[in-house]
């Protein structure tokens, strides 16, 4: 018990000294201004008091210190003072007006100067002290009583222990396993062995083998990360202390090292075990001085602990590390050195195979019309770049959009409803638009469409629609885009035609352009910057990556020289001037098409693939572009209707 009380009385004084040194910290009514000057004795009696300047004079005893306020315009030294407040250190706050009023009588002055004394910030110190000795005193008494106090000390004591979930799978039955993450094959390879060790570390020990003492998890946000540390937790069959990088540092100095301490204290009870850290980022940065960063002490404290918790945990208490960041660019170095995080596992974006695969897992829980596999292959076709959430996310917001409309089973509908709603947001019928902007956005997509459906370089067009969407968008044209890596420089030529066929379109059939380009105008102007400035695929330039200064937005010196900026700017402008010029000579040829493209969109607001090709006919350049294979699902519902017609 009385170690109980030594510690709440160490906490609450900590609280009270963090507190005192806060208030004479703080710029405030209680400590001078950063900026104003201190006056000596003598200036403040020869060139103030003697002078007739001084208008009031505040003591306050506590801070040992005279504030002398001036009249307004007041002349010091023959100058006239830009500031009427100065403050004065004074020996003894008590003689300090005696020691004043014989100075006016010496000097003549018949009127002296009005003094007050604030007591405020003595008074407010002297109530909390009182307050705190009496919190001792009411737990000390209430533990004597064995009767809980009813202002608990308990949470001081606790405000040190680590936040951590516990996850056992041994107690609490089947957790995560490998199995049930789709996708992530060489992050789940590289992972087994950290598995393996812990099932069987005699082996590895026997041939003098050291085992990582940790991974980190890199990639982007809600691929899978947190998910396969919980499988590689549930494969060992040991304990799992997972917490949040945020969750170590709270407004009390020193509680981020309390806390790793503790946790690292609670895994190696509970060893062999795995520690995971979700968003290391928070209590990793790169410390002050390194790489240009700069972080809050507190930060770097806590960092400290960590480093040193690492260091000194032995490869055979049997405690991994695992942790996870989207973030590793801004981890500090120390933290990624062998030692402590021996692995750096990449968890990228799935590609097409992976997606496929997460698509099935997910959708073996929603009531379908066909089995997943028959709608996979077709949905990871149009959802190139999606995280695995957002798989999941596709999956469910078919299920609800089947619910809404009061069906029974979920259709391919309703999960190409699910995939336009995560691209380009739901759809806003209901948006007033006058019949002008109507055709003008009409005309503005299919200007789109129809230079991507006679460039060689184009993605396939999946669908041209009017329909505004909750993504502010007005109308989009939908393609299927590849995942190709590597791009030419004709390939992005034509990526800018394609950018500019809206604006294009709006001038050449209405004379006239409106704002709807904006987005189109960026992309064009960052795919021009990057071929010359990054790629090298200009002639004038070279061969040259030219740097941007993206470490210092605010930075007004670029790093290279003017005329280097001026040859830039020359042509970015005569590159998006021949894409240009080469979308409008398309559109100019091809006037009849987009004007009934156009009037057809007007009438039905959305076309798909085989309507286009109908209307127009098929893509000029049908032979190089492979459209997107055929939809399983469509063969099976043909196959059961005329079996049921037999």
């Amino acid at each position: 018990m009385m170690s109980v009380l030594m510690k709440t009385a160490l906490w609450i004084t900590t609280i009270y000294i963090f507190i005192t040194i806060l208030t004479m910290a703080a710029p405030g009514r209680d400590r001078p201004e950063t900026g104003t000057r201190y006056v000596s004795w003598n200036e403040f009696v020869h060139h103030m008091v003697a002078a007739g300047e001084v208008k009031e004079l505040i003591v306050r005893p506590d801070l040992e210190m005279v504030t002398i306020i001036l009249h307004d315009g007041a002349i010091v030294k023959g100058r006239r003072v830009m500031s009427n407040v100065f403050h004065m250190a004074i020996a003894d706050a008590a003689k300090f007006e005696e020691k004043l009023r014989d100075v006016e009588k010496r000097l003549g002055i018949r009127e002296g100067v009005t003094v007050t004394y604030d007591r405020n910030s003595e008074l407010g110190g002297r109530l909390f002290f009182m307050f705190v000795v009496a919190m001792i005193a009411l737990s000390f008494l209430s533990r004597m009583k064995g009767v809980k106090s009813p202002i608990s000390m308990d949470s001081f004591t606790q405000m040190g222990r680590a936040k951590f979930t516990l996850i056992d799978p041994v107690s609490e039955g089947k957790g995560v396993l490998f199995k049930d993450v789709a996708g992530l094959q060489e992050a789940k390879q590289e992972v087994a062995e950290f598995v393996d060790y812990l099932k069987n570390p005699q082996r590895y020990q026997s041939l003098g083998a050291k085992v990582p003492k940790g991974a980190l998890l890199l990639g982007p946000p809600g691929c899978g990360k947190t998910l396969l540390a919980k499988a590689v937790a549930t494969e060992s069959h040991v304990p799992f202390l997972s917490m949040n990088g945020s969750e170590f540092i709270e407004m009390i100095g020193g509680l981020g090292a309390a806390r790793v301490r503790d946790l690292f204290k609670e895994g190696k009870k509970r060893a062999p075990c795995i520690i995971y850290i979700d968003e290391i980022d928070a209590i990793g940065k790169q410390r002050a001085g390194a790489g240009g960063q700069v972080s809050s002490g507190e930060s770097d404290q806590t960092l400290n602990q960590l480093l040193v918790e690492m260091d000194g945990m032995a490869s055979k208490e049997g405690v991994l590390m695992l942790a996870s960041t989207n973030r590793a660019d801004i981890l500090d170095k120390a933290l990624l050195r062998p030692g402590r995080f021996d692995r750096h596992i990449l968890i990228d974006l799935p590609n097409l195979a992976e997606r496929k695969d997460i698509f099935e897992k997910h959708l073996s829980g929603i009531k379908l019309h066909l089995a997943p596999e028959k709608y996979s292959g077709r949905l990871a076709t149009l959802t190139p770049g999606f995280s695995g959430a957002d798989i999941a996310n596709v999956c469910n917001e078919a299920a609800l959009h089947a619910a809404r409309t009061n069906q029974q089973l979920v259709t391919e509908k309703d999960l190409e409803y699910a995939v336009e709603r995560l691209v380009g947001g739901t759809e806003k019928r209901s948006h007033a638009l006058t019949p002008t902007e109507r055709r003008v956005i009409a005309f503005h997509e299919s200007g789109h469409a129809l230079v991507g459906w006679l460039l060689p370089n184009s993605d396939v067009l999946l669908k041209v629609t009017i329909v505004p969407r909750t993504s502010l968008a007005l109308g989009f044209a939908q393609y299927t885009p590849s995942e190709q890596k590597l791009f030419t420089k004709e390939q992005l030529f034509d990526k800018m035609c394609m950018a500019l066929g809206g604006r294009v379109a709006e001038h050449l059939i209405f004379n006239r352009i409106t704002t709807g380009a904006q987005n189109d105008l960026e992309k064009v102007t960052k795919i021009a910057h990057a071929q010359i400035t990054k790629f090298g695929m200009n002639d004038k330039i070279g061969p040259m990556c030219i740097p941007e200064n993206e470490e210092d937005s605010m930075a007004t010196e670029k790093p290279y020289s003017r005329m280097l900026g001026n040859i830039i700017d020359t042509e970015v402008r005569h590159l998006v001037a021949n894409a240009y010029s080469k979308t409008e000579e398309i559109l100019r040829d091809n006037r009849d098409l987009l004007t009934k493209l156009a009037e057809t969109l007007l009438e039905k607001e959305t076309l798909n693939y085989d309507q286009v090709v109908e209307l127009i006919g098929p893509p000029r350049y049908a032979a190089a572009k492979r459209t997107i294979e055929p939809v399983e699902f469509e063969d099976s519902l043909k196959n059961l209707s005329s079996a049921s017609d037999k």
